[in-house]
Formats: structure tokens, C-alpha cells, sequence
């Protein structure tokens, strides 16, 4: 596969990812917690704001991140895939990962603490907070080989 078609196709599932989660935190989110909300005779309204907006605040360090991954989709499509560049994105994407991972589950626990949560949510927002360590450690790790190939590629160039 060559490179522009690669970063056309990175282009494509970062886009298609960005409406995925538009449509999730837009529609799907706020319908469900509606439903919770009404649940039990509207005995969780006073939770619903409190938590839509703390849902919404998660989202905004996934899509700096996939601003982030647009720009390595735009350097592989010019041929920089091993950069510096490249390696500082994939780190700030870590950064941003890990971050969110930490936010979104400290919230849980103090939506725990103001009675707003069920000990079975924090419980089950683990298994959230596990895939963002996950892909903060997968990127911390790809920065680190980006930077390797990089420096290796500089090494290389220098030589010829």
C-alpha cells in the first residue's frame, strides 16, 4: 500500500470515528441517560445534567486526540512517517489518553461520593478506564519506536 492511500485510509477512519462519537455523545448518550433519569419514578433527574456534562467534558480529549492522528495521517501521507513530529503527536495522544482515563474515573468516584453513582458503575467504568490506559500505553509505546526509527533514519541519511 502506498503512503497516500495509507493516510487517505487513516484520514477516512479517523473521520468516520469523529461521527461515530459525535452521534454517541450527541444523541445516544443523552437518550440514555434520559432513560435512567425517568427510571425508578425520576428518582435520578437531580443526576442527569451533572452527568451529561461530565460525559461531554471526556470527549474533548478524544477529539484533540483524533486532531492529533489527523496530522500523522497528513505526515505519512507526505512521506514522514518516521519523525520526530510524529513520535511528540503520538506521545501528546498518550498524554491525552491517560489524562482522560484518570479524569473519567475520578469523576466516578466522586459521583460516588455525592450519591450520584452506584458502586456497580465504578465498578463496570473500570473496564473504560482499562482502554485508556491501554491506548495511552500503546501510543506511549509507538512514540517511542517512531522516535527510534526516526533517529535511525536521520543516522541513515546523514551516511549516503
Amino acid at each position: 500500500m502506498k503512503q497516500k492511500s495509507l493516510s487517505l485510509w487513516l484520514k477516512l477512519i479517523i473521520t468516520g470515528t469523529g461521527i461515530c462519537g459525535f452521534f454517541i455523545y450527541v444523541f445516544i448518550i443523552p437518550m440514555l441517560g434520559q432513560a435512567i433519569a425517568a427510571a425508578e419514578n425520576g428518582a435520578f433527574d437531580y443526576c442527569y445534567h451533572p452527568w451529561l456534562f461530565f460525559i461531554w467534558m471526556t470527549g474533548i480529549p478524544c477529539y484533540a486526540g483524533l486532531v492529533f492522528a489527523w496530522r500523522i495521517a497528513g505526515n505519512i501521507g507526505t512521506d514522514n512517517s518516521f519523525s520526530t513530529a510524529n513520535a511528540r503527536l503520538l506521545k501528546w495522544i498518550s498524554i491525552l489518553a491517560a489524562g482522560d482515563a484518570a479524569f473519567f474515573f475520578v469523576g466516578n468516584i466522586v459521583f460516588l461520593f455525592l450519591n450520584m453513582n452506584h458502586p456497580g458503575i465504578v465498578l463496570l467504568s473500570l473496564v473504560v478506564v482499562f482502554a485508556g490506559i491501554a491506548a495511552s500505553v500503546a501510543s506511549a509505546a509507538l512514540s517511542h519506536l517512531v522516535m527510534k526509527a526516526a533517529d535511525l533514519q536521520n543516522q541513515s541519511d546523514l551516511t549516503i
